[in-house]
């Protein structure tokens, strides 16, 4: 090895060291814990080993019903947000006047604290015996019956989920892609004018084009993202998410290890190693897909 790939491997041994203690060895310890029957923490042993951990995961309602909420949380929430995100982004970037000011608007939701906008939409969707909310006074308006949004039906819960999901995760994918938009080489749009072609046909075929890159790359953190959620939920709904039945996958990892059903660890690890094979393997269907149509 020669004194350049030395000085190469010391600059990066802080880093490997930290994600190797911070990431690689939990990830290896939970591996093993979700394998180990009846683990007791207090004693730190187990009965046996197997796969009856897996099973009783995969056969808890609680865990179905979170799997089930996730996967329709991610599934609406990610494509959504980023249309939308595209659409203010390619506005934006048409607007040259307070354009500085339209996007630090648009971005102010990111850096607000999550429970201070989960409060807000309670107040705005939940209904008390001494309002209704401001969203059922607009159905009211327009002659529709109230609902009660965050203590009402499945479809309404999820409807506000899902809203208030887009609306936490847009400003972050707005100023990414009004970023890459302002990067696009104006002299492309410039030859593509002489040539005769409209606004629909520039963003078809040199806008989205040169900017696939970044859609791909929002498209897979917003899926990781998405997955991981759980104190969205727990800001619009509580902290008791079964009983509301709007839990996620990583809302019933933590009951299982600190909720009033707490205390199982082995149940937990084996739900968190289940998270972790449905993330990566879309992540990898992501990847193998952007590097077939992204333009680099």
């Amino acid at each position: 090895m020669n004194n350049n790939n030395l000085k190469g491997w010391l600059y990066l041994l802080p880093a490997i060291v930290f994600l190797g203690f911070f990431m690689v060895y939990p990830l290896v310890d939970v591996f093993i814990y979700s394998f180990e029957e009846g683990y007791n923490f207090a004693s730190q042993s187990y009965s046996g080993t197997g796969i009856f951990n897996y099973s009783f995961v995969l056969h808890d309602p609680y865990f179905m019903q979170a799997l089930k909420n996730t996967i329709l949380m991610v599934i609406i929430t990610v494509p959504l947000s980023t249309g939308f995100a595209l659409l203010i982004s390619l506005a934006l970037s048409s607007i040259k006047p307070l354009r500085n000011a339209f996007q630090t608007i648009y971005f102010l939701p990111y850096v607000t604290n999550t429970l201070a906008v989960g409060l807000v939409f309670m107040i705005l969707f939940k209904k008390t015996p001494y309002s209704d909310g401001l969203a059922n006074m607009l159905i009211s308006l327009f002659g529709g019956t109230s609902v009660d949004f965050i203590e009402g039906p499945y479809w309404a819960k999820m409807f506000v989920f899902c809203f208030y999901i887009i609306w936490v995760v847009l400003p972050f994918k707005i100023l990414i892609l009004t970023s890459a938009i302002a990067s696009v080489n104006p002299m492309y749009y410039k030859a593509a004018r002489i040539d005769g072609a409209g606004s629909f046909t520039m963003f078809k075929k040199i806008t989205l084009p040169m900017i696939s890159p970044m859609i791909f790359y929002l498209i897979i953190t917003g899926f990781i993202g998405a997955f991981k959620s759980y104190s969205d939920a727990v800001a619009l709904f509580g902290t008791d998410l079964n009983a509301a039945g709007m839990n996620t996958i990583v809302g019933y990892v933590y009951d299982m290890l600190y909720g009033d059903s707490g205390g199982y660890p082995s149940y937990a690890s084996a739900a968190a190693i289940i998270l972790f094979a449905v993330v990566l393997t879309i992540t990898v269907i992501n990847l193998t897909v952007s590097r077939k149509r992204a333009v680099y």
